[in-house]
């Protein structure tokens, strides 16, 4: 099972970057997939999250209306699209698998992670 997450780099205050997460998870469409972050000397937060078969998202409050999580499950693949991006939403970003059926909240919900992927926001 590997998760590879990429797409992150430099944006500037109030643009836009789209995450991808590629997976060669055998059973893609069984898993809820969700996006996590962390900064230095903070814990991994919760960003968003989708259900199996997409019926469900949720968000962290400091990213609904800005961010927008999708998935394609015949391709293995999971997006997150960030807009409105502010300085606070740099960090880096993980991807993360779950074979429960439910979008968890907390980095122990989830059973792979993929390497990270560097999101910086400048000003």
């Amino acid at each position: 099972v590997q998760l590879q997450a990429f797409g992150g780099g430099l944006v500037q205050v109030g643009g836009s970057l789209r995450l991808s997460c590629a997976a060669s998870l055998i059973t893609f469409s069984t898993h809820v997939m969700a996006w996590f972050r962390q900064t230095p000397g903070k814990e991994r937060e919760f960003v968003a999250g989708i259900s199996r078969a997409s019926m469900n998202t949720d968000y962290a409050d400091s990213v609904k209306g800005r961010f927008t999580i999708a998935r394609d499950n015949a391709k293995k693949m999971v997006y997150l699209q960030m807009n409105s991006m502010s300085p606070e939403d740099a960090a880096v970003y993980y991807c993360a698998a779950s074979r429960s059926a439910l979008i968890g909240l907390k980095d122990d919900a989830y059973h792979y992670w993929g390497q990270g992927t560097l999101v910086t926001v400048s000003s």
